[in-house]
């Protein structure tokens, strides 16, 4: 029997605690204080299972379930209560986003309804401002330290042992593998896995480790009403939205609370830093906005007192998402922290997650939304984290606009020729945490344009990109790709067996494949290109460089290999459209009528030497060229002398969709396979490789689900998540959308149900509907995509 060692005895790690226990592993939990003595005790308690995602919503329902079979399990009270609740809204644009989650409860088996002003049951409130709600009957309350020691309870009772008083110290790895923890008294604990669950005190423990864990504690204010007579009973959850302020009942008194920009910081290890069930000086500058805005809300709260303010520190992170799973690169390291306020009412479920993720070596369900191996080292630094902290905290009641670019920690990352872009007119937004162009204004009226939640008002932008490719070339900013060599006497065989595409070709052939886990689904999505006998380049996409890099490096232990990060090494500029090749051969030497597709060679473009692969992410006759950084400038001043152009990343997205292509973390994940995805054409089933068993047992019994693309009338807004109708019920999801800039089209991948043996011709008969913003749209699933379908302008 392996052990466990969890270092955090908060609402989180006491229920991975509790589910590992239970499914028979020997579960160590220290605590450095007492139980709940960090955060957890001061928690609203707030339980709202439905969130903005599906993957959040995951989380947050299992406390529905969950938090009542631990009252009945253990005999403990842990003051759970369903109380209903609203998202109240004051602006048109946010009953958007509340039909579009709404849409997305009732899919995952919640029951939220849009209600008009008057439709909202609860008295005293002014509600003369506000356009509608989300009642969500499922709300619910619950008291955190009762339900923490519910969870101790239940861990011990499955043989989980709970040390309190008990502080680690660090964390003890060799050969990049966790092999226990040290306590301050010097006592080591030899254990097979660590999860690191220490909420705001994660930081130094990770870093000690090796890992940047981009985390910052802030002061969290809420205050308790004194006694109010004839309050509801229950009474239902409120969250005012556009003011930034929630009110939930607290035994006939109210708790009123909200999340702010420009949050304060608090430092998790000066001088009280250690203290339990801290409680932080009362700040009534910093918490009038919200007393206000409740005042406003409930007039009859000037008639009430305040017998409590309560101002404890919370754990935020850089995107305001949590950071769970497993370390890339160090085995057996596992962390749950960076809750964002809502790790209470998700503790059930992110117990069952990680306890999943660390027993069977892979999530239960699609995990990459909180995936620690998204986060960027650059994006820990105490700097960064501290200019995040001015909107992060916000970010949570905050309105997410389609395309809502982050002000506050920019610049993290800039590629060679981000000046360069920035001259061509670049507007920039943050990508996978580097700035890219998202579009080229022609003046200052295309740089400030407004957010909104129908047409996009960088449409018409983005289509005048994009015609450029017609006749002309345009330029790509693909230096973030995620560039990694795998080089040595093993790298052959190793990625033959990791890879579903042949990957023994000929030296300067590229080939794209996913890279599979032992149930088929797609960890990773590559382009591998062959650059010698025993050397491989993969590039893949910029989010996923450190989940792929320590995929990679763990398949590789003990192969005689090297697994190398190239990414900031070289810039990568897409030269793209039907005049590309002309350009290319006007500033080379080289042969570029005979360069064929899918090939790779080393070239020279204005005398600087360069490999050219000529693939095509939007489906045009093209080219990447990749070049040392140290002479990108000079590469990139050529081609724009010569006529290119640049296109932004937003064209791009909507190039590919016209085309087909699909993205990873968004059309394809661990959870779906190439036969599912319409990938099958990569897979060579002559050989072995991770993932053929299952593969070859779903290609036998059929699938059950297809990625389709779909094409949606009515000019609908597409981005993601949106459910997919037929014969009156929903069938899937999308999971991208976009209008195609060349075919003026709206387009979107969804995941559908499929009857057994049927076809994608069948699929096409059905008729179906996508609901967008509690609307339904006529949509009909394409065969073949809508521009070029048969590849002749990429394969000229």
């Amino acid at each position: 029997m392996t052990r466990t060692v969890i270092i955090g005895g908060g609402a989180n790690g006491l229920s991975l605690a509790r589910h590992l226990a239970r499914r028979g592993e020997d579960t160590l939990l220290l605590e450095r204080n007492q139980l709940t003595s960090g955060t957890t005790w001061h928690a609203a308690g707030i339980v709202g299972p439905l969130r903005a995602t599906p993957n959040m919503t995951r989380l947050a329902m299992e406390a529905i379930t969950l938090f009542p079979e631990l009252e009945a399990e253990t005999g403990m009270s842990t003051g759970y209560r369903r109380t209903g609740g609203y998202w109240l809204a004051r602006v048109p644009e946010r009953m958007d986003e509340l039909r579009r989650i709404a849409a997305l409860g009732r899919h995952v088996g919640i029951g939220p309804r849009i209600v008009a002003p008057d439709e909202v049951t609860c008295p005293g409130l002014d509600l003369s401002g506000h356009v509608g709600a989300l009642a969500v009957a499922e709300d619910a309350n619950v008291n955190p330290v009762d339900l923490c020691m519910a969870y101790a309870r239940s861990a011990r009772a499955a043989g989980a042992v709970i040390r309190e008083g008990a502080e680690a110290r660090d964390i003890l790895i060799r050969n990049q593998t966790v092999t226990g923890v040290r306590l301050a008294d010097g006592e080591v604990i030899e254990a097979d896995r660590v999860a690191l669950c220490a909420g705001a005190w994660s930081k130094p423990l990770a870093a000690a480790a090796g890992l940047a864990l981009p985390l910052q504690a802030v002061e969290h204010m809420y205050v308790v009403t004194r006694p109010i007579d004839d309050l509801p009973d229950p009474f239902p959850v409120l969250r005012d939205l556009d003011a930034g302020i929630y009110i939930k009942g607290d035994a006939g008194k109210l708790v009123i609370g909200g999340f702010e920009p420009q949050a304060k910081c608090w430092n998790a290890f000066g001088p009280e830093g250690n203290r339990p069930f801290l409680e932080l000086p009362e700040d009534w500058d910093q918490f009038m906005p919200f007393m206000q805005a409740a005042l406003n809300l409930m007039p009859g709260l000037s008639d009430v007192g305040i017998q409590h303010f309560m101002n404890g520190p919370e754990s935020f992170t850089a995107d305001t998402r949590p950071l769970i799973g497993p370390v890339p690169g160090v085995g057996g390291f596992y962390v749950a922290a960076g809750m964002n306020s809502v790790g209470v009412m998700s503790s059930a479920g992110i117990g069952r997650l990680l306890a999943g993720w660390m027993l069977d070596g892979r999530p239960e369900w699609d995990a990459w939304e909180v995936d620690i191996a998204r986060a960027d080292p650059l994006t820990a630094t105490d700097a960064h984290m501290t200019a995040r902290m001015q909107e992060a905290v916000a970010d949570l009641f905050a309105l997410h606009w389609p395309g809502k670019q982050p002000v506050a920690g920019r610049g993290l990352r800039k590629s060679v020729l981000h000046d360069r872009w920035a001259a061509r007119g670049a507007v920039f937004g943050l990508t996978a945490g580097w700035e890219r162009g998202l579009w080229y204004a022609r003046d200052q009226q295309e740089r400030a344009l407004a957010y909104s939640v129908s047409d996009q008002p960088w449409w018409p932008i983005a289509a005048r990109e994009a015609a450029r490719m017609e006749a002309d070339a345009v330029l790509l900013d693909l230096s973030p790709f995620t560039k990694i060599d795998v080089t040595g006497p093993g790298a052959t065989a190793f990625l033959n067996a990791n890879c579903a595409a042949q990957m023994d070709v000929a030296v300067g052939r590229a080939v794209y494949t996913p890279v599979l886990n032992e149930a088929g689904g797609i960890e990773m999505d590559v382009t591998i290109t062959r650059t010698g006998d025993e050397a491989f380049r993969l590039t893949s996409g910029a989010a996923t460089r450190w989940r792929d890099l320590g995929l990679l490096c763990q398949r590789a232990v003990g192969v005689d290999l090297a697994v190398t990060d190239r990414t900031e090494d070289e810039a990568v500029i897409g030269v793209m459209g039907a005049g590309s090749r002309a350009l290319l051969a006007a500033l080379s030497p080289d042969d570029w009528q005979g360069f064929a597709f899918a090939t790779s060679r080393e070239i020279k473009i204005a005398g600087q030497h360069c490999r050219a692969t000529r693939i095509s992410f939007v489906g045009e006759l093209g080219w990447e060229i990749t070049v040392p950084v140290a002479m990108a400038e000079t590469v990139f001043d050529a081609l724009v002398a010569a006529g290119a152009q640049p296109m932004g990343h937003y064209a791009l997205d909507g190039c590919r969709i016209e085309k087909g292509f699909k993205h990873w973390g968004h059309d394809l994940g661990p959870e779906i396979t190439p036969l599912e995805a319409g990938l099958g054409f990569t897979i060579d089933w002559s050989k072995d490789f991770v993932g053929r068993t299952a593969l070859e047992r779903q290609k036998a019994e059929g699938v059950s689900r297809r990625l389709c693309l779909l094409q949606a009338e009515g000019g609908p807004l597409l981005l993601h998540d949106e459910p997919v109708w037929n014969d009156g019920r929903i069938v899937g999801l999308t999971t991208s959308g976009a209008r195609g800039p060349r075919t003026g089209l709206d387009l979107c991948f969804g995941l559908i149900e499929v009857a057994q043996g049927e076809t994608l011709a069948e699929t096409a008969q059905r008729l179906f509907e996508v609901e967008v913003a509690g609307a339904c749209y006529p949509a009909r699933v394409l065969a073949r995509p809508p521009f070029d379908p048969d590849g002749k302008r990429m394969r000229a």
